[in-house]
């Protein structure tokens, strides 16, 4: 399943720690905004790890699902252009080299 997850997170701490649990299963497009493509188990234990880390009462945090073909549909102007799926970093030098000047 494909989920749009957003967050309104009171505590800097408690925003930190929601970001960093995101990261594991998604990949973060935008401030407080997570893409997630999980298998329904990894929804259910990325869920219940925000649920500890959330305060109900000050914090918010939203899941949008997705079909295949909204995803398909899904435009975006400027930004880091996402990874596709299965991409794998194995080291990022933001400088560039200089024979590429």
């Amino acid at each position: 399943m494909f989920i749009i997850i957003s967050y309104d997170i009171q505590d800097d701490r408690r925003r930190t720690k929601i970001m960093k649990t995101l990261k594991d299963y998604g990949q973060w497009v935008q401030y407080s905004v997570f893409e997630c493509k999980l298998e329904k188990m990894n929804y259910l234990k990325m869920k219940a790890r925000l649920d500890k880390l959330i305060c109900p009462e000050e914090d918010s945090v939203r899941f949008y699902f997705l079909c295949e073909k909204d995803v398909a549909r899904i435009e975006r102007l400027g930004g880091v252009q996402p990874l596709s799926e299965g991409a794998i970093l194995l080291g990022f030098d933001s400088e560039v080299p200089d024979e590429a000047n």
